[in-house]
């Protein structure tokens, strides 16, 4: 029998179609809270170019550590430090090899309102507010550098009673932006976009006040053998998600 042109092409189109939809593969990963806004603007291109589709949880990167170990499906974690992926490294509860940093974070006090926050930061040594928010430090990395910039501006013991703890990078926000806290310590990348802060007011904290956040990211042992979590981790390096990952204000 003859095929037309016209048919014998959308016989090839979805010849192709299915071929790719059976090499494609989810890949479910742990997202440090931080990260939320980029990965999911990442995810869309990484589909379209992959055909691999990204399935995300988003927390505190002490809690996904607690998770993995206690069997939780995560193939691949990216996480909001460099300790916790290379404690699991060390534990053999990752792939040998695929830890690398994908982001560098930047703590930020912020306010929901406009000219609250000055951009040297002076609003904490006044110390008017009532709360101040701020991550688990425990938990959450973010919240540890918070705690860190307070201890070297000596303000530890004066803001004491007034912190508002949430158990992640994400709560902290809302608490700052739903007014239940002043200001409060939060990442920029969720006050950030294309170079300037979107919302309210806010000082970016200058990064000698506190360790670095290297965020690394690192392919989990229940991952190994997906073809999706090694493609996601290349992903993660190359120009398409570099350019989206500097955009909310990450250095690489």
């Amino acid at each position: 029998m003859r095929i037309s042109a016209p048919r014998l092409a959308l016989t090839s189109l979805f010849t192709l179609f299915a071929f790719n939809s059976a090499w494609a593969d989810d890949v479910q990963v742990a997202v440090a809270a931080n990260f939320t806004a980029p990965i999911q603007a990442i995810a869309k291109d990484f589909e379209k170019d992959t055909g691999h589709k990204l399935v995300a949880a988003f927390g505190a990167t002490g809690q996904f550590y607690a998770q993995i170990k206690n069997g939780a499906p995560f193939e691949v974690f990216l996480a909001a430090d460099d300790s916790t992926p290379a404690k699991l490294e060390s534990e053999g509860a990752t792939v040998k090899g695929s830890r690398f940093t994908y982001a560098v974070g930047t703590l930020a006090l912020w306010s929901a309102t406009p000219g609250y926050v000055d951009s040297k930061g002076e609003v904490l040594k006044k110390n008017a507010f009532k709360h101040l928010s701020i991550a688990n430090p425990k938990a959450a990395p973010y919240g540890l550098a918070a705690t860190q910039v307070l201890d070297k501006l000596k303000l530890t013991d004066a803001t004491k009673g007034k912190i508002v703890e949430g158990q992640n990078i994400t709560q902290a926000f809302q608490f700052v932006s739903t007014g239940n806290a002043e200001l409060g310590f939060v990442a920029l990348s969720q006050i950030f976009q294309d170079g300037k802060v979107t919302s309210g007011s806010a000082w970016i904290v200058p990064a000698e006040l506190h360790d670095p956040i290297r965020q690394d990211a690192v392919i989990l042992e229940k991952g190994k053998d997906n073809p999706a979590a090694k493609a996601l981790v290349e992903y993660l390096k190359g120009p398409k998600a570099a350019a989206v990952i500097k955009s909310y204000g990450y250095e690489l």
